[in-house]
């Protein structure tokens, strides 16, 4: 029987027009049952037609109202409390009016027509009773019926809105994963009561109650919660064996729907960020209205993000330039989902092109740009030296001559913590892209803004550790880490951004602006917590393998080199860095006879060249360790 109901739920929507006659059936049953009530089942008094005419108009002002709200249009096994309501207006509307018109017939002493006024009252409050007992037994039975048995048992942490549309979002899933027994919050005047038949309780009683109700999952669903409140949830749900699940905020839907498969797995990223940034939302708006702004890089993770949170903004344009064809396809499909109207144009080109980039100047003229365009993989880079300088060097060096040719107003460079007594090819590629946007800001007479922005480790961006062991854990391990010692500065990929658009306006020009990353990071640590967050065991489930650093890495990164020191600002997570000034021409030559020399010199004389333009870059664990000695040697 109950599959022969299951298929008959299953995939069909009832046409809205028997909804209706549903409804209508209910409207004239109700009003029998008013008069019998009424009456007390004695009926000797009333004629057919009295009771028929009046029956009549009365159930007729209810299909007007039906007509006119449309609250027969729902699916009905779907319901919720916007359609409750809906329908309990709709008849209260209905009401009125019949009462109303009631009084009229009265007062015309049209007595076939008249109904008793409490006769009336009794309808509408059948009407509405039954109606929605109807609803929920419809929503009901179809939950019972599609109900999957893989369902396990959960806590929901949250008892406000976000909480109950979570709750909402479960039920009316089909393929409900989740059995709610409960709600979870830390407010206390909320303990004790009961949401949606279900209890609300303070932490540490759901701790004791979830053995007993075989808790398997704890879903977040809350908005204000401290970064170090997640991380102390996550530490008890790992002591309880419980798995930690987050409802993403209402911005942070994917397409703006709320459903359980909205529902995703707590993230390394979620615990090991900070709290929310307070940007100077005033000063971006002023800045960016009206603009055209290219962005290259754009289908990368930080370019990527900087797009997203200029969509936040009333710019003119945004021009989406990179090279990567399939990123930046992914990258303008998700954005026409979730940006319709999104003012946005892509541009396929590569950044050293001098020919496609002066074109892009010449045909869109951008007010301003933010350079993400860059080779950022440390032993790549190491290997190929070449590239590092035709592409990040000699791109923005294209860029920010085109920029001052067709009087950009600014200029924004995304450097990196590795710049900083570099010890690598690719540190040292951005320190010198560092060193020639500086230089170049001194300059007479140019009307460009140029600003540099300094973080370290991005979460989750392509390429970057947190993917590589997420992958790793998939697979069963082993977790790969260089060095049990080795630290990083880690950012999330939001906050980067919005640190660049804060400094990005912040900045007069000629300023390297260094972000506050926090405490750094073991990596060992990171590895071991994101082996906890896959409810895995390390050292059982998984294991973690040491392989050396690479050529090139350091085991701590820097920020600031020795001979910097910083300057705060009004933004307590931003500083601005003193550094040595250069002297453009110089800077301009150098630079100017390294691009040359890639057409006719090997790796070695091309590293040797960055080490003449950065004399702190000295190379670790690497083939050009060779130079810094023959460079003492010399001395």
């Amino acid at each position: 029987m109950k599959s022969i109901l299951r298929q008959l739920f299953s995939g069909r929507v009832v046409s809205p027009w028997w909804i209706l006659l549903i409804d209508v059936s209910i409207v004239a049953n109700a009003f029998i049952f008013s008069y019998f009530i009424r009456l007390n089942f004695n009926l000797h008094n009333y004629t057919a037609s009295t009771m028929l005419y009046s029956g009549a108009w009365l159930t007729l002002s209810y299909i007007i109202a039906f007509l006119i709200s449309k609250s027969y249009r729902g699916v009905i096994r779907h319901s919720n409390y916007s359609e409750f309501r809906k329908l309990i207006v709709t008849c209260t509307a209905a009401f009125i009016s019949s009462y109303v018109l009631n009084e009229i017939f009265l007062s015309q002493k049209i007595s076939l027509l008249y109904i008793p006024r409490l006769i009336i009252v009794f309808h509408f409050l059948l009407t509405i009773l039954l109606s929605l007992t109807f609803r929920l037994l419809v929503k009901e039975t179809f939950s019972y019926l599609t109900k999957t048995k893989k369902a396990v048992n959960a806590f929901i942490y949250g008892a406000g809105d976000m909480g109950q549309i979570t709750l909402e979002a479960i039920c009316s899933d089909k393929a409900n994963l989740y059995n709610v027994l409960g709600f979870i919050d830390d407010d206390p005047s909320k303990n004790a009561l009961t949401l949606q038949n279900r209890p609300v309780m303070g932490w540490k009683k759901a701790l004791e109650a979830g053995s007993s109700k075989n808790i398997d999952v704890i879903i977040l669903a809350i908005n204000n919660i401290s970064v170090q409140r997640k991380h102390e949830i996550t530490e008890a749900c790992y002591e309880k064996g419980w798995k930690l699940k987050v409802m993403p905020s209402v911005k942070n839907w994917v397409e703006g729907l709320s459903n359980q498969k909205q529902i995703r797995d707590i993230r390394i990223e979620d615990i090991l960020g900070r709290e929310e940034i307070k940007l100077n939302l005033g000063t971006i708006m002023q800045g960016l209205q009206g603009k055209i702004i290219l962005v290259t890089g754009a289908a990368g993770s930080i370019g990527s993000e900087i797009v997203r949170q200029l969509l936040r903004f009333p710019v003119r344009k945004i021009l989406l330039l990179d090279i990567a064809e399939s990123a930046l396809y992914n990258l303008q499909q998700e954005l026409l989902l979730s940006h319709t109207d999104a003012p946005f144009e892509l541009i396929l080109a590569d950044v050293t092109n001098k020919y496609r980039m002066t074109e892009v100047f010449e045909q869109h003229h951008p007010d301003i740009v933010f350079n993400a365009a860059a080779y950022k993989h440390v032993p790549l880079m190491e290997t190929f030296p070449y590239e590092a300088i035709r592409v990040n060097i000699g791109g923005v060096k294209i860029l920010a001559d085109l920029a001052i040719k067709y009087n950009t107003e600014k200029f924004v460079m995304v450097s990196t913590d590795k710049a900083v007594n570099p010890t690598n090819v690719m540190g040292t590629s951005k320190r010198i892209c560092e060193i020639y946007i500086q230089a170049l800001a001194q300059e007479n007479n140019i009307k460009t803004s140029f600003i540099t922005t300094r973080f370290g480790n991005v979460l989750g961006s392509n390429g970057s550790v947190v993917p590589l062991f997420k992958k790793q854990i998939e697979n069963g391990g082993p977790i790969t880490v260089t060095h049990k010692d080795i630290t990083r500065y880690f950012m999330t990929i939001p906050e980067a951004c919005q640190l660049v658009l804060e400094a990005g306006f912040m900045g007069k020009g000629g300023e390297i602006f260094v972000f506050d990353m926090g405490e750094p990071v073991k990596i060992v640590d990171l590895a071991k917590e994101m082996i906890r967050l896959s409810g895995l065991k390390e050292g059982e489930d998984i294991q973690i393998s040491f392989t050396g650093l690479r050529p090139g890495e350091k085991l701590y990164e820097e920020l600031l080199a020795s001979k910097e020191n910083t300057l705060p600002t009004h933004h307590e997570k931003i500083m601005i860095g003193k550094v040595r000034k250069h002297n453009y021409t110089s800077v301009n030559n150098q630079i100017k006879q390294m691009l040359f020399a890639l057409q006719i010199e090997n790796d070695k004389l091309l590293v040797s060249r960055m080490k003449d333009l950065v004399p702190e870059f000295k190379s670790e664990n690497s083939k050009y360790s060779e130079l810094d000695l023959k460079l003492a040697n010399d001395l």
